[in-house]
């Protein structure tokens, strides 16, 4: 069965005959009386025989309509397709703001297996653009793969990889990267992006969906356009999370991804700013950046940006229990871990019999690093004894840097700049991209969305 954009029969028939092919605007007319106006979808194959064709209406929904009951079907207009540099570039206007997709799986760029009901990543990046062609009104852009891969299958070497392809474009002089990750482990991308890229002159945004982009309730189109409108007219130069702001499609905020954590398994506001505010909020409707939080990183053309990319894939988080065994601490030290982020209860706490296994640490040269598992508030080692005890231990006290932040920071400390022990807590003490936040600012919390 010859197959046209995954269709067949009368509806690949119907479309051929008029030239239409996905990324067009066409409007179809019911036997009813009801017209439809919006963009033509490819076809899952599954589905390819049944006389159905997908259109994607201005609300960023699909909808499927069965050819039988059309009673006209015009084309509107045709995307489309410049040129820049030699590379396939698709754009509405020239002079728009030159961005790359990169894509490296995640729901945004899967689709539903109808049979199993199981989400997996079959998308390229150039079929997410045909099915947000609205794209093509704010940039001018280009789109490539360069890795297919569930987020929680991600490790440091993957960051290592994915921070030099998006080295290679910021050095092309492009406005601005959207990578298109899934959610889940998101903000450990995200963070190694932002130590292992520095002086960046243009913003670095990661987007993703918690619905894949074949459902009706998908949220993939409408954060696609706000982190394409965040890429290419936000001041800021920095890695960050561009997700929904709300359950509606009014706003999404722009997140710091040092300082943004997954709150929520499936509601589109999955991600929250942790003592931090967001940078800014996106309205795709009217393409605003509206600035509401602080920028660490400005854009700027003439930014020459600078790539230290190794992690160090030798450094464990260990989240402190109640029952929390000396052993488990003892194997990262007897198996040869570089480096210890330990998730402590209240200002950084944990058992005090597990105290002299953290000196041992210390004492064969493996930093270990204190965070809090509250998330809101910083640690604070001076308030009660067990605390003064860990700092005479040695331990670096993580400030309100997040657990998954810290994780990643002494990853790249490790691999990029030193394993000097010394010089571990003073680059880990380093302001270096917004993971500490210096002012105490009690009413971030739990309003983390609200002006």
């Amino acid at each position: 069965m010859e197959l046209y954009y995954g269709y067949s029969g009368n509806v690949a028939r119907i479309l051929r005959s008029i030239g239409v092919e996905p990324g067009d605007r066409i409007i179809v007319v019911l036997k009813d009386g009801t017209v439809f106006n919006g963009i033509l979808m490819p076809r899952q194959v599954l589905y390819s025989g049944r006389p159905v064709l997908v259109l994607k209406l201005d609300n960023g929904y699909n909808i499927g309509l069965n050819i039988d009951e059309v009673s006209d079907l015009r084309l509107v207009s045709k995307k489309q397709v410049h040129h820049h540099g030699g590379v396939e570039a698709v754009g509405r206007a020239e002079g728009l703001p030159r961005i790359v997709l990169l894509g490296t799986g995640g729901t945004i760029a899967s689709k539903v297996d109808y049979e199993t009901g199981a989400v997996t990543p079959v998308l390229t990046p150039g079929e997410i653009l045909e099915w947000v062609p609205e794209l093509a009104e704010i940039a001018v852009f280009n789109a490539r793969e360069v890795m297919s891969i569930f987020s929680e299958d991600i490790e440091p070497l993957h960051w290592e990889n994915l921070s030099r392809e998006v080295y290679k474009e910021l050095v092309e002089g492009v406005d601005g990267v959207v990578i298109a990750h899934g959610t889940d482990m998101m903000s450990y991308s995200a963070s190694a992006l932002a130590f292992s890229i520095m002086n960046k002159p243009a913003p670095i945004v990661f987007v993703g969906s918690q619905r894949s982009s074949d459902r009706p309730s998908s949220d993939s189109a409408f954060n696609l356009r706000a982190a394409f409108i965040a890429a290419s007219k936000g001041p800021f130069a920095e890695s960050v999370i561009v997700m929904h702001g709300e359950t509606s499609d009014t706003y999404a905020l722009v997140h710091r991804g040092v300082k943004a954590r997954k709150m929520h398994t499936s509601r589109r506001d999955a991600f929250q700013s942790i003592n931090d505010k967001p940078i800014a909020k996106v309205y795709p409707e009217t393409m605003e950046v509206r600035i509401v939080g602080r920028i660490i990183e400005h854009r700027g053309k003439n930014k020459k940006a600078q790539l230290k990319n190794k992690f160090d894939d030798r450094v464990a988080l260990v989240k402190v229990y109640p029952g929390l065994q000396p052993e488990m601490l003892e194997t990262l030290i007897d198996k040869g871990f570089h480096g210890i982020v330990l998730e402590g209860s209240g200002l950084g706490h944990m058992p005090n019999k597990l105290i002299p296994v953290i000196a041992r640490a210390v004492e064969n040269n493996i930093p270990v690093v204190m965070t809090s598992q509250c998330l809101f508030g910083r640690v604070n080692l001076y308030v009660y004894s067990t605390g003064r005890r860990l700092l005479e231990a040695g331990v670096i006290p993580g400030s309100d840097i997040l657990p998954e932040t810290a994780y990643v920071k002494l990853s790249w400390i490790l691999g990029s700049v030193s394993r000097d022990l010394g010089e571990v807590r003073k680059v880990f003490l380093t302001n270096l991209a917004g993971e500490f936040n210096e002012r105490h600012i009690l009413d971030l919390y739990p309003r983390w969305n609200h002006e």
